[in-house]
């Protein structure tokens, strides 16, 4: 097996058709894995969309060198092939960057793949609310966030447009995973509290 980098859109549809999340992320960095010529696995990276992740990770100072391990996914996810191309993409990614990801307890996720690869673990995220519409559970909090891009007052337009199908829903928590690349950010700039590894699942990931 090899990693390296690949076109954006050919991640697309393992990214609309595979993964969970049926959506497609803020990518800056994009990576397959390949076994012979087959690719079998991509892993992308971007800025988090929340500015107040950014700072809340290590502060206005650090905002800058975040990076978010945003998908993961993986055609047949056999053994150590998740851990193989993380740690491979991260070899390729440049230095002195801040990566956090997260593994989603809605999905039985505990985050082995980051351990395999010595992230350290800072515990769950916050208890927060998505946006959602009775009938369309299926579809991501951003996704159903994105139907109102653009208008003045987001959350009126919903309600005025989906009436009572609109409401809130809790979001499911997430662990949280970082490792920094390079020698030239210590951990201690990390302003979140280190962990111990929560219990492993019978999955790879």
């Amino acid at each position: 097996m090899i990693v390296k980098t690949i076109n954006n859109k050919d991640s697309y549809p393992y990214l609309l058709e595979i993964h969970y999340a049926k959506r497609i992320p803020s990518i800056s960095y994009c990576f397959g894995l390949f076994s012979k010529e087959e690719l079998i696995g991509v892993v992308t990276y971007g800025t988090p969309a929340s500015a107040t992740l950014r700072r809340g990770i290590a502060g206005d100072d650090f905002k800058g060198h975040i990076l978010e391990l945003n998908r993961l996914c993986l055609k047949y996810n056999r053994k150590n092939e998740a851990s193989f191309l993380v740690g491979r993409s991260l070899r390729i990614l440049p230095k002195n960057k801040i990566i956090i990801s997260f593994a989603d307890t809605l999905q039985k996720h505990v985050g082995t793949v980051y351990q395999a690869c010595n992230f350290k673990y800072y515990g769950l995220s916050a208890k927060r609310t998505d946006w959602a519409i009775k009938g369309m559970e299926h579809l991501h909090g951003q996704t159903i966030a994105d139907i109102s891009r653009g208008q003045k007052n987001r959350s009126e337009f919903m309600r005025e447009t989906y009436g009572d199908k609109f409401y809130l829903k809790p979001r499911s928590r997430k662990h949280r995973y970082i490792i920094v690349t390079g020698k030239s950010i210590p951990y201690s700039v990390i302003k979140y509290k280190q962990e111990s590894y929560p219990k492993k699942a019978s999955d790879y990931i």
